[in-house]
């Protein structure tokens, strides 16, 4: 497969028809995955805030006082405000905040960007993604699949990696269960999330901090014939992760 950039994409700003932006940069064919990272998705969206819209409360103000005492940096109780504004549950507030978002998506200060955001103080990740994968999606000469995605870090390993927040116009994993190995062994928990994989693969490409290149175009990749599921987020019932750290407590 290929992983190609779409060029010359400028400063998105609210309103922006991100399809005709593509469309008019990038001739794309009718089997092509179409990989958009949030940053601009929200952009379009308006979800750029200023900080003064998040007066901070007793709990964002306790929050931030205790992180500025574990850093020794200070902490602005309204961005942890906006944290809690944009989270359903706060899974870690110590040493950083771990949350899950109104879409079901958990990673560190809500997704919530201070970088790349000419307009304003943060950058909000979109609302619903799978909304707005779809509504790129509809507007597409093509109406091609699109994966929006964010970088996040994950347990147990150093760095950020690509991962998908929405997606339309395919399914989010390809099931392998059922299928034999080399040796003719079933296959019981394989379950590939590829537009994770695509997402990760696209972010190689479209790179970090100023490289400007917020549209990936993956050509000559085939889904397959296996079951598709559309099953991205863990339920609540089996993340023993998540369980756990409901139980646990950031020992100074």
């Amino acid at each position: 497969m290929e992983l190609l950039s779409v060029p010359d994409v400028p400063e998105v700003r609210e309103g922006d028809d991100l399809a005709a932006l593509v469309d008019a940069r990038f001739d794309l064919a009718p089997e092509d995955v179409v990989v958009v990272a949030s940053t601009v998705v929200s952009k379009a969206e308006g979800r750029v805030a200023d900080l003064a819209d998040y007066p901070a409360g007793p709990r964002a103000r306790e929050i931030a006082d205790r992180l500025a005492d574990l850093t020794g940096e200070e902490k602005d109780p309204r961005f942890a405000q906006a944290v809690l504004e944009e989270s359903t549950e706060l899974l870690m507030e110590a040493p950083f905040l771990l949350t899950e978002t109104r879409f079901g998506h958990v990673g560190v200060n809500a997704g919530i960007d201070r970088s790349n955001v000419p307009t304003g103080d943060v950058l909000l990740l979109p609302k619903r993604p799978d909304e707005s994968a779809a509504r790129i999606r509809e507007r597409l000469e093509h109406q091609n699949p699109v994966v929006v995605t964010d970088t996040s870090g994950r347990p147990f390993r150093h760095g950020q990696t690509g991962v998908a927040i929405g997606y339309a116009g395919m399914p989010a994993s390809r099931d392998y269960r059922g299928e034999t190995d080399r040796d003719g062994h079933e296959l019981e928990v394989t379950v590939q999330c590829v537009v994770d994989e695509l997402a990760a693969a696209a972010n190689l490409v479209s790179g970090e901090a100023d490289a400007g290149t917020p549209v990936t175009v993956v050509r000559d990749w085939d889904f397959g014939d296996l079951e598709g599921s559309e099953n991205l987020y863990r339920s609540v019932d089996g993340d023993f992760v998540r369980q756990a750290l409901r139980g646990w407590e950031y020992d100074e």
